[in-house]
């Protein structure tokens, strides 16, 4: 997924292994990443189907809940942030495996660590080049150009930050948004839940109501074509 409202590029670390976890992410945060690490499966799987990121790091041995399994999951989900799996399991059969589940990159432990960010930069590059432009309801949504095409009408250019919103809930249209998570994600220098209902309606005005659902006691889903 694209960064939505962030400087640096959002890693999540799904590793039990705490020493390497820890090692692992001091290394990235070097490399000018922004990581957050879960330490089961259960948790990666909670915060990846939560939080925006732009590149998972994912173990296959994982407690409570399996690696692959949680993969599997998260791309059911709709989930489609560029996944790297690291893991002692290694033969051509894992590696199929792990690519068949949604991974697209698999490394084996133990592995070199210029080559483990080598291999997250070209993930991140393809995900960017094939990801400037997301669907939306009757329409599609340029990242670049912040312009929504709709079919016969002149295309409808988005702010800033109307453009990062739509862009969240685009990139995972089955997924309902509370918007406390909406807030930290696309208005973190906000403070009230108040401005992502003022910038609903604010999409909502230019795109038409059908652009975004309210999900009653839930937050904000992106809608379905009218």
């Amino acid at each position: 997924m694209l960064p939505v409202n962030a400087t640096s590029p959002r890693v999540l670390l799904i590793e039990d292994e705490s020493r390497l976890a820890d090692l692992l992410a001091k290394l990235l945060a070097e490399e000018g990443y922004d990581v957050e690490i879960a330490g089961d499966g259960q948790r990666g799987l909670h915060l990846g189907l939560t939080r925006a990121y732009d590149v998972l790091v994912l173990d296959r041995g994982l407690p409570v809940l399996d690696g692959l399994d949680l993969l599997t999951r998260l791309r059911l989900k709709g989930v489609t942030t560029p996944t790297l799996v690291l893991s002692a399991l290694g033969n051509p059969a894992d590696r199929v495996a792990g690519l068949d589940a949604g991974a697209e990159d698999y490394l084996a432990k133990p592995f070199d660590i210029d080559e483990l960010l080598a291999r997250l930069r070209s993930l991140r590059r393809r995900h960017l080049d094939t990801a400037r432009t997301l669907p939306l309801p009757g329409g599609r949504l340029d990242l670049d150009t912040r312009l929504v095409q709709t079919g016969a009408y002149p295309p409808v250019r988005l702010s800033e930050r109307e453009c990062a919103l739509l862009a969240l809930l685009a990139a995972r249209p089955s997924q309902v948004f509370p918007r406390t998570s909406l807030l930290r994600l696309v208005f973190d220098d906000a403070d009230s839940n108040a401005v992502v209902d003022t910038y609903v309606h604010y999409l909502r005005r230019k795109l038409g109501k059908h652009v975004i659902d309210t999900v009653r006691g839930r937050g904000y889903q992106l809608g379905t074509p009218a």
